[in-house]
């Protein structure tokens, strides 16, 4: 696929975030499921892998919630975002709370380009159903990623119940976020996402799920992976 062909739903996905920037840090706003999913995100990460002092990149940062979260943690913090905006608000929350987080307005592949190896954490939460690419995008985190080090991937799984409950439940009954976020044919099921990891050294070391109550706003993690899971791999530390 060409460039251009895969520059135009690209710029499409930039702009929709972009309009909404404004409202990231509302736990009320459009991003209200977020702030929800954010905390046991945040404790899946740690809880399969050290962050204390250690190298982390969250790739497709949004305003920074999830960047945020991982500085408290102790962890060297850089991310990535296209959205300009996104980019902008993430670091002026950043500094009005006071937190060193090396922020960057480009993709995963124009990062990777100029650095390799160099993170001991990669996050990547609900992006990889918004790129043209999922397979490029995975090549890049296995460039930035150090032998040994963990990759923590967050998405919506694609069957029957993830579209009832994650688009039509979500986007056009419940409107708890807005319409057209998430395409179905766009989302992964856990053995594709695995298996395009696969094939650039990143090993599947577990699936679990998250469990969003939309009534009570809550979010927990769960073993049912059939709607949103985490995915965590590890790259292999000798791929030969």
């Amino acid at each position: 696929m060409n460039s251009t062909a895969t520059a135009a739903p690209m710029d499409t996905e930039i702009r929709k975030f972009d309009a909404l920037a404004h409202e990231f840090w509302d736990p009320r706003g459009a991003f209200k499921p977020l702030h929800a999913l954010n905390a046991p995100r945040v404790a899946y990460v740690a809880q399969r892998s050290a962050l204390s002092q250690r190298r982390v990149l969250d790739i497709g940062c949004g305003g920074g919630l999830l960047a945020e979260a991982l500085t408290r943690h102790g962890a060297h913090v850089s991310a990535l975002d296209m959205a300009p905006a996104m980019i902008e608000v993430a670091r002026l929350h950043a500094h009005e709370s006071q937190l060193q987080i090396d922020y960057h307005l480009c993709s995963a592949e124009q990062f990777a380009a100029q650095t390799t190896a160099a993170f001991d954490v990669i996050t990547c939460m609900e992006l990889i159903e918004h790129v043209p690419s999922p397979a490029a995008l995975l090549a890049a985190i296995a460039t930035l990623l150090r032998p040994g080090g963990d990759l923590f991937i967050s998405t919506i799984n694609r069957n029957l119940r993830s579209f009832l409950l994650a688009i039509v439940g979500a986007e056009y009954l419940l409107r708890l976020i807005p319409r057209g976020t998430h395409e179905y044919a766009r989302l992964l099921r856990p053995a594709e996402l695995a298996r395009l990891a696969r094939a650039e050294h990143l090993a599947l070391c577990d699936i679990g799920g998250l469990d969003y109550n939309p009534f009570s706003n809550t979010a927990r993690l769960t073993a049912d992976a059939s709607v949103n899971y985490l995915a965590h791999f590890r790259r292999e530390v000798d791929p030969a």
